[in-house]
């Protein structure tokens, strides 16, 4: 399969790190020296269906489709307002789109998770182009008193279409029970038979576990499907990773041995928008010209769970309209 279009959507409202410092104890310095974000954007008047509809339409656009052309509709979401309907079912009759579609949560490697099942369904001819919209709102999981996890995160939503041609060229994604380091829990409604407690409790995130098990998992990631294609860093152009931490991105690269200008990075402005993290990335380097027809561009995630994904492709350049350029 091939991307044929991107699309991506931000919130307006930008939070500084040093907004932050005035409600939590921390600094910029602080947060910048641990993560590498200065901003990020949050959902104050929009919603994340919303933004999920505006990246979902600049990607169908740029694509040259109509909605009606889209045969599948995958939607990338850890959580979000509704349990049922699902955000793809409820994203659907705005975009135009008449299609299957389903909820994914992998965590935030869910954009390479939906990837892969595409591609699965590319294989058996069930589509011929498919949407993928990854649309995450993690700043809906976190206490809002502690800084901990309150930093790290921000708002937004990304999409491909996919077509079935010829551009990905292997995929490796993985899962294992690591779920007392990275979880967000959401009680459920009781009942007179419930003889378990349950609590909603904000995100939980044990920081040093959950760096070490991210370099570890990514490394063995790109290092295999690296060599099952015959295949070294040298061979790939950029690597587009998980926007989580600037420090997990630099571990990954300094195992790789390969220089700092292949790590392309936007977490900087935008904080850990989870799955949606590479998408969006994907569409500001391709809108700014800066993904060249024909590079290999290796893809990497890690969430919690704990799942990784990674994928190897071939670009090809995607014409969008002047205005949006400019």
């Amino acid at each position: 399969m091939r991307i044929i279009g991107t699309g991506s959507a931000l919130p307006e409202k930008v939070v500084t790190n040093d907004m932050l410092a005035g409600f939590l104890d921390t600094s910029d310095s602080w947060i910048t020296s641990r993560t590498g974000i200065y901003t990020r954007h949050l959902l104050s008047k929009e919603t994340l269906g919303e933004l999920a509809i505006t990246a979902a339409q600049a990607a169908i656009e740029s694509s040259g489709l109509e909605p009606s052309d889209i045969d599948y509709l995958i939607c990338s979401n850890v959580a979000n307002s509704y349990v049922s309907p699902s955000l793809g079912s409820i994203i659907l009759a705005p975009l135009g789109c008449s299609c299957p579609c389903f909820d994914l949560n992998g965590a935030c490697a869910g954009f390479l998770y939906s990837l892969d099942i595409a591609d699965a369904f590319f294989k058996t001819k069930r589509a011929k182009h498919i949407l993928i919209v990854a649309a995450e709102e993690p700043s809906r999981f976190c206490n809002w008193h502690e800084r901990e996890t309150s930093v790290l995160f921000g708002d937004g939503a990304g999409a491909v279409v996919l077509s079935d041609e010829e551009g990905f060229l292997d995929f490796r994604v993985t899962a294992d029970t690591h779920t007392d380091v990275l979880y967000y829990k959401r009680s459920l409604e009781t009942t007179p038979y419930d003889r378990v407690e349950e609590k909603t409790m904000p995100l939980v995130m044990q920081g040093r576990e959950v760096f070490k098990l991210a370099v570890r998992a990514c490394i063995k990631d790109v290092d295999m499907i690296l060599e099952k294609n015959n295949m070294t860093g040298s061979d790939i152009d950029l690597f587009l990773l998980h926007q989580a931490n600037l420090r997990i991105i630099d571990s990954i690269r300094e195992h790789l041995d390969q220089p700092k200008e292949k790590f392309p990075t936007n977490l900087q402005k935008y904080g850990n928008t989870s799955s949606a993290s590479i998408p969006i990335l994907m569409d500001e380097l391709s809108r700014a010209g800066e993904l060249k027809d024909g590079s290999t561009l290796m893809l990497s995630a890690f969430g919690g769970g704990f799942v990784t994904g990674a994928a190897i492709t071939k670009w090809t350049k995607i014409e969008y309209k002047q205005e949006e350029n400019q």
